[in-house]
């Protein structure tokens, strides 16, 4: 990715004229010259990996952010992470940490490879417009393209591999009851018996998350980065990536927590032969949550996110930036 730096410098043949100098704007150029099909590839490496990961926190957040559907409040009051993950360990066994991975991964790949390659196109694209030139100085004008690229680039990712992140969310949620098989049987099952427009369930509400969440996401951590490599440009660009794509992933969950939640319970609608418990679309489902859970209702599960977003985000910019760097240099050795 690109960062962009202002440095200041003596010049005129080192000759200084009392305490003038002259400022000029470096760019360090840092995004990888690389193909098409090597960026799509290092995004979608990036993603399977954190995924991969972060696959037990997942689940967790998962199973949390669904109970209100069929629980009561005081079992909902019980709630507890250990206890959830001895649950799982004790009934499921270990493995079942992992359960949805294999789609998680299938998801991913074509998910994280359309988020990078479409947020370096849509910037691309905004930055040929006047005033939001790649040149120019402006911070506002940096921000917007950044939050602009990243909600349309989180918008194009979610709809395209829409299907699979619904029947992620479903084999995730499953516990004792396995109802879907795998990867494929769920989609039949769902087709067959909720038709073909139940695989998008939920999509509006996703769209409604995934966008704000990128935008946010992308954002935080191109201007953190900027800032820290202009304040330490000796730090190790793999640490830095770390660092700054865990923060940007606290700021992003918090800020979209609510939206993803309801687009969970959503996706689980009708899910395994249960009965519809929201009926009255997104809005709906935000006031009927509110109503028998409260406000804290829109948080539940929000601290095994932050247990899993604090990895899984710097991951997947380390990742990215790293296999950015390796095939970028396998390219110019070639």
């Amino acid at each position: 990715m690109q960062t962009e730096a202002r440095v200041g410098v003596v010049v005129d043949g080192g000759q200084r004229d009392g305490c003038a100098r002259k400022y000029v704007q470096v760019k360090q150029q840092q995004k990888a010259q690389i193909g098409t099909v090597s960026q799509l590839l290092a995004g979608g490496i990036a993603g399977a990996v954190s995924k991969t990961c972060t696959a037990p926190l997942a689940r967790l957040t998962i199973l949390f952010q669904v109970q209100g559907m069929h629980s009561d409040v005081a079992t909902l009051r019980k709630a507890c992470i250990w206890r959830e993950a001895s649950r799982i360990m004790h009934e499921e066994g270990l493995r079942a940490f992992w359960r949805g991975n294999l789609v998680t991964i299938a998801h991913r790949l074509p998910y994280s490879s359309v988020s990078f390659y479409s947020y370096e196109r849509y910037k691309n694209l905004l930055q040929s417009f006047p005033g939001l030139e790649s040149s120019s100085e402006s911070i506002g004008a940096h921000i917007f393209v950044r939050l602009t690229g990243g909600f349309l680039a989180g918008v194009t990712s979610a709809a395209a591999t829409y299907p699979l992140d619904l029947v992620r969310t479903r084999l995730a949620a499953q516990t004792n009851v396995t109802y879907y098989k795998g990867i494929w049987h769920a989609l039949r099952t769902i087709s067959k018996e909720e038709g073909v427009l139940g695989l998008y369930k939920g999509l509006g509400a996703t769209l409604l998350s995934v966008g704000p969440n990128i935008a946010i996401s992308f954002s935080v951590y191109e201007t953190l980065r900027s800032h820290w490599q202009l304040q330490r440009p000796q730090d190790s660009t793999v640490l830095v990536s770390l660092a700054c794509g865990s923060i940007s992933g606290v700021a992003s969950s918090t800020a979209i927590f609510p939206i993803d939640l309801v687009r969970r319970r959503m996706q689980l609608e009708g899910a395994g032969g249960h009965a519809r418990v929201y009926n009255t679309g997104i809005f709906g489902t935000f006031k009927h949550i509110i109503r028998t859970e409260g406000l804290k209702g829109l948080y539940r599960g929000i601290l095994p996110e932050f247990y899993k977003v604090v990895p899984s985000v710097g991951i997947v910019f380390m990742t990215y930036e790293t296999m950015k760097k390796f095939l970028s240099d396998n390219a110019v050795d070639q």
